[in-house]
């Protein structure tokens, strides 16, 4: 059985659009559209630690003394993993930050997920620290949302993200795999790119793309 680490880097040789065609085959979700790179090209996938935000104020709201958004979810991370962001209040405002990202870089955290807005955009691009979020935004969080939780179930898309799943995320879109389904995904999608990779060399071998881009590639999916 593969261990954590294993898995995590066989993620890092796929992109999201592998993993997304074995969810699909596999009846699995997991895809999440409309989440873009902001600061940085560079894919990354691993295991993830959540953050749910809330609107300050509401009932939701945690009581006792203020906590900084994010820097639990920093101070849990090993190197490598992911924070998956969830902000859905409806409220402009930023789920993540410039400081954030310092100390998430320092940390050695492979990049951060928002379903939300962020800020500080320039200076997570000047580390080369990748942020993947709905939209940018230069409003603060102060006074308008609060951390309820990190590391407890959250909602990404129409996707439910707990702490420990695996992430990927590049310029395609992110997907998200559930730990317990980890690694027949993984595998599945190892499958899909090399038969993808294949065809790959049969049109720079000559052949017509109506011959490689066949009835094979059309029902690759079916289970």
């Amino acid at each position: 059985m593969a261990n954590d680490d294993d898995l995590a880097a066989r993620l890092g040789r796929l992109d999201a659009c592998a993993v997304s065609d074995a969810l699909d085959r596999l009846g699995l979700p997991g895809c999440v559209t409309g989440i873009t790179p902001l600061t940085s090209a560079r894919r990354i996938a691993g295991r993830v630690h959540t953050v749910r935000l809330v609107a300050a104020g509401g009932a939701a709201a945690p009581s006792g003394p203020p906590r900084h958004l994010g820097t639990s979810a920093i101070e849990a991370c090993a190197p490598g993993e992911i924070i998956a962001i969830e902000q859905r209040t409806g409220r402009d405002a930023a789920s993540w930050g410039g400081i954030l990202s310092q100390g998430a870089k320092i940390k050695g955290i492979a990049g951060v997920i928002a379903d939300g807005p962020v800020r500080d955009v320039d200076e997570a691009r000047a580390l080369d620290f990748p942020v993947f979020a709905r939209s940018a935004t230069a409003r603060t969080a102060r006074a308008r949302i609060v951390e309820a939780a990190t590391d407890g179930p959250i909602t990404v898309g129409d996707v439910t993200v707990s702490p420990g799943d695996y992430a990927l995320a590049d310029g395609s879109g992110v997907v998200f795999l559930a730990a317990a389904e980890a690694s027949r995904i993984i595998a599945t999608a190892e499958e899909i790119a090399a038969r993808e990779a294949a065809m790959g060399r049969a049109l720079k071998e000559g052949r017509r793309i109506t011959e490689v881009m066949g009835a094979d590639y059309e029902h690759m999916l079916k289970r």
